[in-house]
């Protein structure tokens, strides 16, 4: 039986990682998972899920790959270290900084893949596979979320970046306020990253009416499901919802794209909002394009294509590749974070 780890520090991981822990079950084979940090609620593990509650304990448990949603990883773990990506928004400052952590990223889609490999011929010493995200195999599938006092009418979707610089929460508030009171023809579900603040997230709740509801699940795919366009701002969220092939309305996004119908001030959000719930085929092309770019595959077997990938490269590792970089200071504060100091 194989073993494979997940490490991980954010909530939004268990979304990202159980697709493909699912897969790694077909097969026959296990998985454990270590968490770093406070921030993951540890009432969102399944009774059958392993969990391994200290450094030592993954260190014995040697696994043969460890997949990461996030941007570090401690180089003292065993096995082949592979990064699967929180999240779409390049647009974020770091999404392509290499850290000098992984052995191979797991690229969602052709963007993606060129940018990776651009930094590979810089840092040659890791390997880039096209597999497409592992979290959106539940996506398309998905059952739409559902809360006591729905009504059919048009759902909005609001989900800002939880990111001060970026964030569109404080800027939208009293629009998003007055338009749920004088607009029953629509109804709102609002969905916050976990890193909000909590003083804006209150602010929301006290929103709540038949035409607000503020979500708390940690599960996305659902909520997009449920919902006839999105509002957001520079979030990755944007991306996940396109896939879907429905209308997305940004507030000042950092780098807008053309199927983004993207606004700068709060005033206009009721009018775009309309052309949105109207969209027209040029619209829906041009999300299929950005889709086709950024996560082409439909099919739920991106899980499949990480856990072959990871194969791939553990039973033929690549000739040529240079030794990672040394990174002592990183790698010193890790062990320190991680009270874990044997060599």
């Amino acid at each position: 039986m194989k073993q494979y780890l997940f490490y991980i520090a954010h909530n939004y991981s268990f979304e990202i990682l159980r697709p493909l822990q699912q897969e790694i079950r077909l097969r026959g084979d296990e998985v454990a998972w270590f968490v770093e940090g406070n921030e993951i609620e540890v009432g969102y593990f399944q009774p059958d899920e392993k969990v391994l509650v200290n450094v030592e304990q993954v260190v014995k448990y040697n696994p043969r790959a460890v997949f990461v949603p996030g941007n570090l990883v401690p180089d003292f773990i065993p096995g082949l270290k592979v990064q699967v990506f929180h999240g779409f928004e390049w647009k974020k400052k770091g999404h392509f900084r290499e850290r000098g952590c992984f052995d191979l990223y797991c690229t969602q889609g052709p963007f993606f893949t060129q940018r990776f490999e651009k930094m590979r011929a810089v840092h040659p010493h890791f390997s880039v596979i096209e597999t497409g995200w592992p979290k959106t195999d539940t996506l398309f599938n998905a059952k739409a979320y559902d809360w006591p006092n729905k009504r059919d009418v048009k759902t909005i979707l609001y989900a800002p970046t939880f990111s001060p610089a970026l964030s569109s929460a404080r800027a939208l508030f009293s629009e998003i306020s007055e338009l749920s009171k004088t607009h029953n023809e629509w109804q709102w579900i609002i969905k916050f990253h976990p890193k909000m603040p909590k003083d804006l997230v209150e602010q929301y709740q006290g929103l709540t009416s038949e035409n607000v509801h503020v979500i708390e699940t940690a599960a996305l795919a659902p909520v997009l499901q449920a919902a006839d366009i999105i509002v957001s701002d520079t979030s990755s969220i944007i991306t996940e919802f396109g896939l879907l092939n429905k209308p997305i309305v940004t507030f000042k996004n950092k780098e807008p794209e053309p199927h983004l119908l993207n606004i700068s001030e709060a005033k206009d959000l009721f009018s775009t909002i309309g052309k949105a719930l109207k969209a027209d085929s040029l619209l829906l092309e041009k999300i299929r394009y950005n889709t086709s770019l950024m996560h082409p595959y439909v099919d739920g077997n991106s899980s499949t294509r990480v856990l072959d990938a990871a194969e791939k490269i553990i039973q033929a590792p690549p000739a040529g590749l240079k030794r990672k970089p040394r990174n002592w200071l990183r790698k010193l504060r890790t062990r320190k974070k991680l009270c874990y100091w044997k060599f």
